[in-house]
């Protein structure tokens, strides 16, 4: 198990020098890598998956057809299927036909899915937290004002809009 940081107690190499730019390719490689440990690491202790908590995540803010949460996701039709299936079975999510359309079928997240992604949440918040600690107030806020600029770029060119879907 690691500690709250990315280092281990057995790591023995230095940090590298304040500074040291690695690169725009490599930083943000090695950041996402951070990142997704931290919340693998965090989804483990709550005995869900990588995927399974971003499928709660989405869930959160809204109630998707079984094909745009195949969309959010990246899943094809047959894995998004399951997986959903196995959130069932834990009742954390409910499926049900859409008011709309009755070939459709809707994804909603149940109470003990909500309480279940909040704590995860406060939890990776806790931790992202200490992850940009080095940097100083405002370069957080830069930080996080760049990083919206991209994850909204990219939103507008799937055809998601930031304004009414949060990211995961």
């Amino acid at each position: 198990m690691t500690s709250r940081t990315s280092r281990t107690s057995r790591d023995t190499t230095p940090p590298p020098p304040a500074g040291t730019d690695l690169g725009l390719v490599d930083a943000i490689a090695q950041l996402s890598f951070l990142v997704q440990n931290t919340l693998a690491e965090i989804a483990g202790e709550y005995d869900l998956s990588l995927i399974q908590t971003r499928l709660l995540g989405v869930l959160r803010d809204r109630e998707p057809t079984m094909n745009e949460l195949g969309r959010h996701l990246g899943l094809d039709k047959s894995s998004i299927t399951g997986l959903v299936a196995r959130a069932q079975r834990r009742d954390l999510v409910t499926r049900s036909v859409s008011t709309i359309d009755r070939r459709v079928a809707q994804v909603s997240i149940t109470e003990a899915g909500r309480e279940l992604i909040e704590r995860v949440a406060e939890r990776f918040a806790e931790r992202i937290q200490d992850t940009v600690a080095p940097l100083a107030g405002p370069d957080q806020q830069e930080f996080s004002r760049l990083a919206s600029q991209i994850v909204t770029s990219h939103m507008h060119r799937q055809g998601i809009d930031p304004g009414t879907a949060a990211v995961h």
